[in-house]
């Protein structure tokens, strides 16, 4: 979408992934090597009673379901910015998440280009809040 095409209030809903625990782990070898990612041992002792996906990942999957709906298309830039990031709640392997995508702000800026703010909000298959957080991205007019 142009940016001129974004309506602030609009919302979008993603379609559902399924977590398991081998993604859970191949990320969080890569990318966020802690202990209650990685030593299920370990982490069935700790306070989430077995492995969990990293904050990191679950940002990153809740970013991957909005790019996917292909609402920016080949008008978007680049990203700009992100803020308020909340993990809210444990992701654990078979955990089904889906991304809720409001508009809330939008700011034109020189050379035909314009700010779109969103707030993502995701949940998992009890419909529980697990990650919300705000980006912000660079588009085309």
């Amino acid at each position: 979408m142009k940016f001129n095409e974004f309506l602030i209030g609009k919302v979008f809903t993603t379609k559902s992934i399924t977590v398991t625990k081998e993604d859970i782990m191949r990320f969080a070898g890569e990318f966020d090597p802690q202990y209650m990612h990685l030593d299920e041992e370990k982490a069935n002792q700790g306070m989430f009673n077995g492995i969990i996906a990293s904050g990191i990942h679950t940002l990153a999957i809740s970013f991957k379901l909005w790019v996917e709906l292909g609402i920016y298309g080949d008008e978007i830039i680049a990203g700009s910015r992100m803020n308020h990031i909340k993990f809210m709640k444990p992701v654990y392997p078979g955990d089904q998440l889906h991304t809720v995508v409001k508009v809330t702000d939008k700011k034109a800026i020189k050379n035909g280009k314009g700010i779109v703010t969103v707030s993502l909000s995701t949940f998992n298959d009890k419909e529980e809040k697990v990650f919300q957080g705000e980006l912000s991205a660079l588009v085309k007019q």
